[in-house]
């Protein structure tokens, strides 16, 4: 891993020193979202689980009604009986803040006054079982709402939890590590410049002290002339 290009000053030394105290924190923040990111998909994956198999348990009632209806009486009849429907449904979407991360909530009421108002034929002609079908199936409906927001909300937050893993990684492996490595270079350099200041000091110091004692030296030779 290569470290950051940057000059070895003690300026620059604080400025990556208060960076890679940031990075240690904004790591330990996107840990502990991945932390609970992952225990609120997988619990949400267990309730989904639970949702699909209602559904299809549901639905399955529904194709095995409509099948015997379909045995029973025939095509015309049925298109006829199904052809105005009399029960509308208004869906509305509206949202909420999981984990910082906005999930579609599904509502939905009839346009009809009498939500039990299902039945767009009279009993007259029609079959037990198409009346079983039609009474599943307007059953059926708030739990696939609640399924398809449930597997939205879920794809959105296995997106966010790939989102965070990759940004963690990137902390923990590549940019923590690099302030680290670049801040090791700069301490490094800078005692190796104090190293060399002390040791240019010391060479001064020995210059003057010669200096000093020639001068000295000359000083008394003169005054034994």
């Amino acid at each position: 891993m290569e470290r950051l290009n940057v000059n070895p000053t003690r300026m620059m030394l604080t400025t990556l020193k208060k960076r890679l105290v940031t990075a240690r924190r904004g790591h330990k923040l996107m840990k502990d979202k991945r932390d609970q990111l992952m225990k609120g998909f997988l619990e949400l994956a267990r309730e989904n689980k639970r949702l699909r198999e209602d559904v299809e348990r549901e639905l399955a009632k529904v194709y095995e009604s409509f099948s015997v209806a379909s045995a029973v009486m025939s095509r015309e009849v049925m298109e006829e009986a199904l052809m105005f429907p009399k029960q509308g449904v208004e869906l509305s979407v509206g949202s909420k803040n999981v984990m910082s991360v906005d999930v579609p909530v599904f509502d939905y009421r009839t346009t009809a006054e009498d939500a039990a108002d299902i039945y767009p034929y009279g009993f007259a002609g029609t079959s037990g079982e198409l009346d079983a079908a039609i009474y599943g199936l307007a059953g059926a409906l708030p739990l696939m709402l609640e399924l398809a927001a449930k597997e939205k909300e879920a794809a959105m937050l296995a997106a966010e939890l790939e989102k965070t893993r990759r940004r963690v990684n990137a902390l923990e492996y590549v940019k923590i590590p690099q302030l680290e490595m670049t801040i090791r270079y700069i301490m490094m350099k800078l005692d190796e410049n104090e190293r060399g200041n002390q040791t240019r000091l010391m060479k001064v110091k020995d210059m003057i002290l010669k200096e000093a004692i020639e001068e000295k030296r000359e000083q008394d030779e003169k005054a034994c002339v």
